[in-house]
């Protein structure tokens, strides 16, 4: 739990932004006000689109999906009954880091030093030290003084162990300061902070008795089987229990005791799957056969599932938890949203950014798409690699072809001379696989499986292996060698870097550019899933068309990220959501519950009331689910505000911000929610409390200076606005509502450096450049407005402004 969020285990839909001052005031309404008409026609038109393609498709084209074994008549039995018959796989689990995933604190389990050891960080000097058999620790409490605590259990063991302290309402909570348990040569056996560059008050939520250390909600699940946190939201209590303390056999066969009663009854051949829920089949479909002249292999037959891969990626992804129903399915969407290749997750080109557990990575891979799953590589049962070193990749490609100095380029290297490089460069790892630390002392592959591309780290700042080694000699020197070695670089499999960057980085055809990716069928469903993500960017007909077809595609990743695009969508166009209504896939037809509980009822056919009702009820029951969080009460606020429950939505806001008062979200939804209702003084101090809390967060200042504005106070909601924009100064919208407010007190000229200031950072944004040529044309810049003009072009193809400005410039 060293990351500020393990995983991203509950996910929040925010509302839309308050209005701003453009609305009204701004350069549209004040300079051309017939284009605010053009744009509701285009605000209908999109809607009327949406739901004649939902009228006309009343049910959901995803026959290409299979629904997941059902297991609601199987139960959990444990390892011991597994035991019994399967001794040589018992006994390889038990040297595995999934057998210790969680045990009992005692004299065989604790590596830590309690031998009356200390430890000091941020001004706190916390003592390990025993009680005879037991294990204590004097540290800073929930109240920030030093109190004692004894350690109930131990979490991991490699190559570091943290420590969970007992509290009397059941939760468990994760100790800031872990065990190293590296060898003392390699910088290990001793005492640090999972924060070590950081300083955690005693109630910050990263505080090890905060939130966001809480074991119950943020790693249970994924260190013991048949996990049921049994959260009880009225007391706020939990009484958490599992099956089995460790990550034994059931967490990835799923409840056994149909199972059990199969080879109790006889091992009849007609029970499918011998009554196990889950098909880890995978390594027995077809074989793999050597593809002439390449040194490559291929399947005899395609992967018909990838039940193996979805069953790991319950806990080795980034995601957020959408069931209560412990363990696997076969289906990670069943019971979890996996993030996509989101920024700041991932770099621009999919590598590894933040914690991210390998499955995101994975599936950017050749190696997924070829069919290559999880245990080609590793033994299930062990964990263990199946071969050490090179040998481990030579399974498929061949070593005559690839393990040899003609290929890799480098020579072998002493161990003992490697310095702080963390290879020679001969093993296919140290290139293909790099290495990034988490949790301070925990170094982690890159499962992308991907060419070096140091000219991308040139041309758009990504990351590529050769820093590893020659980070002294630069990006440009390693671009060089690999072009002489092997040519001119080529897209490859992998190609999407210039899109997204292009896309975060306010490139002119960043739209096309994904567009594009989204279009191509040999591009990786995650891939063209975080494509359309990125097109919501970018109204217009290429994200309808992409929304479009993106709900009927055979990908559930790539229709979750089409139906999460309707959430921005106008209430008519909800009814896009009917298709996905009823989808095999969980998170896509909860997804489809929220975006339909803003569709009109009386636009909804009767044939389709009964899907509609259950995704509605999902989506619901998915919040329900992890209600200890805000984030699930903001979800609550959101789902009843756009079902027109305007009650119901202050209710779950305020009780978000009960569990968690400085959570900016659900305030600034609540503050926007009362400003609808007439309550604008009740907004206000909404927003002032939040930023009494926190004085710099860029959405309150936004906020609370739009609230400043509809009162009248404009020098203060100008000082306001000017913060926020300074605060977030990637933020585009804040940039632009600043430089509109300054416009309506100062004029054009005055707003006009801040635009200049914001399109330096965000270039081909359509609102700042639209502003900028309107406010040059009010100062007679004539010149400055058409190139600012043709930019907006450019920037928003399909946006009707585009013409009128035409009109006026020529």
């Amino acid at each position: 739990m060293g990351k500020k969020q393990r995983r991203d285990r509950t996910k929040a839909n925010v509302a839309a932004p308050p209005e701003t001052p453009g609305t009204g005031d701004g350069p549209v309404a004040r300079r051309f006000p017939w284009l605010v008409v053009v744009l509701v026609l285009l605000a209908t038109a999109i809607a009327a689109w949406f739901a004649w393609r939902a009228m006309r498709d009343t049910a959901p084209t995803t026959a290409a999906v299979t629904p997941p074994a059902s297991v609601a008549d199987a139960h959990y039995v444990g390892a011991d009954t597994c035991a019994g018959c399967h001794a040589p796989e018992t006994e390889a689990w038990k040297t595995s880091q999934h057998a210790r995933a969680m045990q009992h604190a005692d004299a065989g389990t604790v590596l830590g030093d309690f031998n009356d050891a200390s430890f000091e960080h941020n001004g706190v000097s916390s003592r390990f030290f025993r009680k005879g058999e037991e294990f204590w620790v004097t540290t800073d409490g929930p109240d920030g003084t030093l109190q004692d605590f004894q350690v109930a259990y131990t979490f991991g063991v490699e190559p570091l162990q943290q420590y969970l302290i007992a509290f009397p309402d059941g939760r468990l909570q994760a100790l800031g300061i872990a065990w190293d348990s590296r060898p003392a040569d390699a910088g290990g056996q001793r005492w640090f902070h999972l924060y070590p560059d950081e300083a955690i008050a005693h109630d910050d939520p990263l505080h090890w008795t905060g939130r966001d250390q809480n074991w119950n909600f943020m790693c249970a699940d994924c260190h013991s089987t048949d996990l049921r946190r049994n959260y009880d939201a009225t007391d706020d209590r939990y009484a958490t229990t599992w099956q089995d303390i460790n990550v034994a056999c059931e967490s990835c066969h799923g409840p056994a005791s149909q199972h059990v009663a199969w080879a109790q009854g006889g091992a009849d051949a007609a029970v499918a799957h011998k009554g196990l829920s889950i098909r880890l089949d995978a390594r027995d479909i077809g074989t793999w056969v050597a593809v002439a002249g390449t040194g490559n292999v291929r399947r005899s037959e395609p992967l018909a599932h990838h039940a193996e891969t979805e069953t790991c990626a319950v806990c080795h992804s980034r995601r957020a938890s959408i069931s209560t129903t412990p363990g696997p399915t076969g289906e990670l969407l069943d019971t979890h949203l996996p993030s996509l290749l989101t920024a700041g997750l991932y770099f621009d080109d999919g590598q590894q950014r933040d914690e991210v557990f390998i499955h995101g990575s994975f599936l950017q891979s050749k190696m997924h798409a070829a069919g290559v799953t999880c245990s080609d590589c590793h033994d299930p049962h062990t964990a263990k690699l199946r071969f050490e070193g090179n040998a481990n990749c030579t399974q498929c490609h061949a070593p005559s072809t690839f393990d040899t100095p003609a290929h890799h380029r480098h020579s072998p290297v002493p161990a003992a001379t490697l310095g702080e490089r963390p290879g020679d460069g001969t093993q296919c790892v140290d290139c293909h696989m790099p290495e990034r630390t988490y949790m301070v002392v925990d170094p982690r592959r890159d499962h992308s499986f991907r060419i070096p591309r140091p000219d991308l780290s040139v041309a758009i700042g990504t990351p590529n292996a050769c820093q590893a080694c020659h980070a002294g000699q630069g990006d440009a020197w390693a671009a060089a060698a690999l072009e002489r070695w092997h040519g001119p670089p080529k897209p490859g499999f992998q190609h999407w870097a210039p899109a997204f960057h292009a896309a975060r980085s306010g490139g002119a055809d960043a739209a096309q550019q994904l567009q594009a990716l989204f279009d191509d069928p040999t591009v990786p469903p995650i891939v063209r899933a975080t494509a359309l993500e990125e097109l919501r960017r970018f109204p217009g007909r290429g994200l309808l068309a992409a929304i479009d077809a993106g709900l009927r595609d055979d990908s559930a990743l790539v229709r979750l990220a089409a139906v999460e695009a309707l959430t921005e969508a106008p209430p008519e166009a909800a009814l896009g959501a009917l298709q996905v209504a009823d989808d095999p896939r969980l998170a896509v037809r909860a997804t489809a519950g929220l975006v339909l509980a803003a569709a009109p009822a009386d636009r909804v056919p009767t044939a389709r009331r009964t899907a509609v009702a259950g995704a509605i009820e999902d989506y619901l029951a998915t919040q329900r689910a992890t209600l200890e969080r805000p984030e699930a009460n903001l979800n609550l606020g959101v789902f009843h505000g756009r079902a027109g429950n305007a009650a119901g939505a202050e209710l779950a806001y305020r009780e978000a911000m009960r569990r968690d008062p400085a959570f900016v979200p659900a305030r600034a939804n609540l503050a926007d929610l009362l400003r609808a209702t007439g309550r604008d003084g009740e907004a206000g101090q909404v927003l002032e409390e939040g930023l009494a809390l926190a004085p710099d967060d860029p959405a309150l200042l936004h906020a609370l200076g739009l609230q400043r504005v509809r009162g009248g106070q404009t020098g203060a909601a100008i000082d306001l606005l000017a913060r926020a924009a300074h605060a977030a100064p990637g933020n585009a919208r804040y940039a632009y509502v600043h430089a509109v407010a300054v416009h309506s007190q100062s004029g054009a000229a005055a707003a006009i450096p801040l635009l200049d200031r914001a399109l330096d950072v965000a270039p081909n944004d359509p609102e700042l450049l639209f502003a900028r040529t309107s406010y040059a044309l009010e100062t007679g810049d004539t010149a400055a407005a058409r190139r600012h003009a043709e930019r907006f072009r450019a920037a928003a193809p399909d946006d009707p402004r585009s013409a009128q400005l035409a009109q006026v410039l020529d």
